[in-house]
C-alpha cells in the first residue's frame, strides 16, 4: 500500500526517511571523522609538503621575484645582485638567511657554505655596482649555474622532490631529464625495498603455509600450543626482537656456537650486517601476519573434503591443489598483502641488523626527516612508497577473485 503522491501521509514518509538518514550519518560521523583525521588527514599533509617550497621566498622575498621573472639564459641584471645583496645583509643580521641557504643547497652542493661566507663578507660592499662587487667576494656569483638553482628554488610551490623521487629533475628551461649519476639513487632503493620484500614474502609462504596448516588440522590442545607459540613474538616489542637478533647471529652468537659445535661449519658465519641477517629477522618478525589470516580461513575448511576427493580417485597433490588451495587463497592473499606491505615500510630491523646496501626506503625517509631536516624529499619518497602499496591492491583482488576459479589437472 502506497500514499497518493503530494498526500500529507508521503510528505510525513519522507521526512522520516530523512530523519533515519540523518541519524544513521550521525551515528557514523565519529568513525568519518577519525578517518579524516589519522588517515586522509596525514597523506594530505604528505602531498602538501612535497611540493612546499617557501623558504627562500620568506627569506629573499625580492630576489626570488625578480629570478621568476628571470628568463635563465643569461646572468641576470643588476637589480638581481642588489637585491642579493640587501636580502642576506638583512637575513644574515637576523640570523634567517641559513634557512634559505640550505634550501638552495638543495639544489648546488656546497651553496650553503658559499651564502653564509657571503653573509660573513656582505660589509664589505656600501654600494653599486654590485654584481662586482658581490663577485668580488665569490667568483661563484658570477657563475650562472647558481642563479639558475636560486630560480629552481624561488617557490613558493615545486615538483622538485617529486621528481627527485623518481630520479628526475628539471632543467632551466622548464624540461625534464634524468638526474645526475650522483643524484639518481632513489629508483635504486625502491627496487631494494620490493626485492627484500618480495623474498621475505617467499620465506614467510613456504614457513607459514604449512605451518598454518599443522595449526588448523591439529587436535585442540595442540592447536592452542602451536597457536600461543606464534602469538609469542607479540609480546615483546619490534626493538627488542631485533636486538634480541643481533645478539643471536653475531659472530659469537648462539647461532654460530651451535652450528661449531654440531660440526656444521668450521669457522662462524657472518650472519649480520648483512642481507642474510636483514631476511632472518624479517622472517621472524613478519611470520605471524600470514599465519593467522591462513589458520582463520583454514579452519573452515572441511577436512572431508580432500578425504572425498581421494575417494573419487584424486592424486594427494591433485587433491590439495583442487580443492583445498583455493578455499584458502583468500587468507593467503591477506596474508601476502600484510607481509609485503610491512616489509616495504620497515626501518629498525634492515637499520640494525642490515649493512650499508641492505637500507630500504624507510631509512631515507627517516634521513630527510631527522637527520637533515628536507621535510619536502622525506615527503615525496613517503608519497612513492604510498603509490607503491597503493598499487598492490589490483593485485590482491586479481589474487582472490582468481582463486575461486582455479583448478589442477
Amino acid at each position: 500500500m502506497t500514499a497518493p503522491a503530494g498526500s500529507n501521509l508521503e510528505v510525513k514518509l519522507r521526512r522520516a526517511q530523512r530523519r533515519r538518514s540523518f541519524t544513521s550519518f550521525l551515528l557514523v560521523a565519529p568513525l568519518l571523522l577519525f578517518i579524516l583525521v589519522v588517515f586522509a588527514g596525514p597523506i594530505l599533509s604528505l602531498l602538501y609538503f612535497s611540493i612546499d617550497d617557501p623558504k627562500l621566498a620568506e627569506v629573499m622575498p625580492r630576489t626570488a621575484k625578480i629570478v621568476t621573472a628571470w628568463d635563465g639564459a643569461e646572468l641576470p641584471g643588476e637589480d638581481a645582485y642588489a637585491a642579493v645583496v640587501e636580502e642576506i645583509r638583512t637575513g644574515y643580521a637576523n640570523r634567517t638567511v641559513a634557512a634559505a641557504a640550505m634550501r638552495l643547497n638543495y639544489e648546488i652542493s656546497g651553496f650553503r657554505s658559499m651564502v653564509m661566507r657571503t653573509g660573513r663578507k656582505i660589509r664589505r660592499i656600501t654600494g653599486p655596482p654590485y654584481r662586482d662587487a658581490l663577485i668580488g667576494l665569490d667568483e661563484r656569483w658570477g657563475d650562472i649555474t647558481y642563479w639558475r638553482a636560486i630560480k629552481a628554488s624561488a617557490g613558493p610551490y615545486t615538483t622538485r622532490y617529486l621528481l627527485a623521487a623518481v630520479d628526475l629533475e628539471r632543467r632551466w628551461d622548464g624540461s625534464v631529464a634524468k638526474a645526475p649519476p650522483e643524484r639518481t639513487i632513489y629508483v635504486e632503493y625502491l627496487q631494494r625495498t620490493f626485492w627484500i620484500s618480495f623474498w621475505v614474502l617467499a620465506c614467510c609462504i613456504l614457513i607459514g603455509y604449512p605451518m598454518a596448516y599443522l595449526i588448523a588440522t591439529s587436535g585442540r590442545r595442540t592447536s592452542r600450543i602451536l597457536l600461543a607459540l606464534v602469538l609469542l613474538p607479540f609480546w615483546t616489542s619490534l626493538l627488542v626482537r631485533t636486538a634480541a637478533w643481533v645478539v643471536l647471529l653475531q659472530n659469537k652468537g648462539i647461532v654460530n656456537d651451535f652450528l661449531l659445535l654440531a660440526g656444521i661449519v668450521d669457522e662462524p658465519l657472518t650472519l649480520i650486517f648483512n642481507r642474510t641477517g636483514v631476511y632472518i629477522a624479517m622472517v621472524h618478525i613478519l611470520l605471524p601476519f600470514l599465519v593467522l589470516p591462513l589458520y582463520a580461513v583454514m579452519r573452515n575448511v572441511p577436512p572431508d573434503q580432500l578425504r572425498a576427493a581421494a575417494s573419487l580417485g584424486a592424486r594427494p597433490v591433485a587433491a590439495f591443489l583442487s580443492v583445498y588451495l583455493p578455499q584458502t587463497l583468500p587468507g593467503l592473499g591477506a596474508g601476502c598483502i600484510l607481509v609485503f606491505i610491512l616489509s616495504l615500510g620497515f626501518y629498525i630491523t634492515p637499520a640494525l641488523i642490515g649493512g650499508a646496501s641492505d637500507q630500504m626506503l624507510s631509512y631515507l625517509i627517516a634521513e630527510f626527516a631527522t637527520r637533515t631536516g628536507n621535510w619536502g624529499m622525506a615527503s615525496a619518497i613517503a608519497i612513492l612508497l604510498l603509490l607503491s602499496v597503493a598499487a598492490l591492491y589490483p593485485v590482491y583482488r586479481g589474487l582472490v577473485r582468481g582463486g575461486t576459479g582455479f583448478r589442477f589437472g
